[in-house]
């Protein structure tokens, strides 16, 4: 019955508790947090179908979008994970999940449920970075606290310059609506990737700053929806 804060205090000084939380993810504890913390959407759809585990699950949902965070011009639907972006003409909008990285490798999934716009942008930003602007640009990337893929011309942008195309090959697909991509940000190596289907597209960035960053999007339709899933430490192959 206790939330996650004070079951983390109990297994910090109880070897039992300690077990419970670190041991098996799908054991009842979990499967009651994630009752209490999801919305029955989240948990009856198909946005947690990658987070197999009850533990999982709860920690995508602290690491989803921050409704505190975010352009004034979007909202977070009640599902926890998806941003909705309302149709206000001449506006970017973005925004930040609610935990960053400074350590460690991760990676989360990101898929738009709605028209890319004349641009769209998924990667990271420090904390510092803008989440809206006026007009229709690539706000992920417009200067030196964010890294963005453009996936409407496949374009890399950093500091307010195109760093090239990607994926690094002739003729890339361009993105399908409801495609999810996967993001691999490795805080060791200090490189952000990216995977399409299971199909690693390779590394986009390199040479991060130590930093705390955090996944990000940013996004112009009006009425577009994005999601976003945190999956927790990549699987390597």
């Amino acid at each position: 019955y206790l939330e996650l804060r004070e079951l983390r205090s109990c297994a910090l000084v109880c070897k039992l508790w300690h077990h419970v939380l670190h041991g098996d993810e799908n054991s009842e504890v979990w499967r009651s947090l994630a009752a209490r913390c999801l919305a029955e959407e989240a948990l009856r759809t198909d946005i947690l179908c990658n987070v197999p585990t009850y533990k999982g699950k709860v920690r995508a949902f602290h690491h989803a979008f921050s409704t505190n965070d975010c352009s004034r011009n979007v909202y977070i639907k009640k599902n926890g994970f998806t941003l909705h972006r309302n149709p206000i003409a001449q506006s970017t909008d973005g925004a930040r999940t609610k935990i960053g990285f400074s350590e460690g490798r991760h990676a989360w999934e990101v898929w738009w449920e709605g028209p890319l716009g004349t641009v769209a942008v998924i990667g990271i930003a420090t904390k510092r970075a803008a989440m809206q602007c006026q007009g229709y640009v690539a706000l992920l990337g417009s200067d030196d606290q964010s890294w963005g893929w453009n996936l409407v011309d496949n374009n890399l942008l950093h500091n307010g310059e195109v760093n090239g195309s990607f994926p690094q090959c002739n003729n890339a697909p361009k993105y399908q609506i409801g495609e999810r991509i996967r993001v691999i940000l490795d805080m060791e190596d200090k490189t952000l990737a990216f995977e399409r289907g299971y199909e690693f597209l390779g590394v986009a960035f390199r040479g991060l700053p130590k930093v705390c960053l955090y996944p990000a999007v940013s996004a112009v339709y009006g009425n577009t929806e994005v999601t976003l899933v945190y999956l927790g430490k990549p699987l390597d192959g």
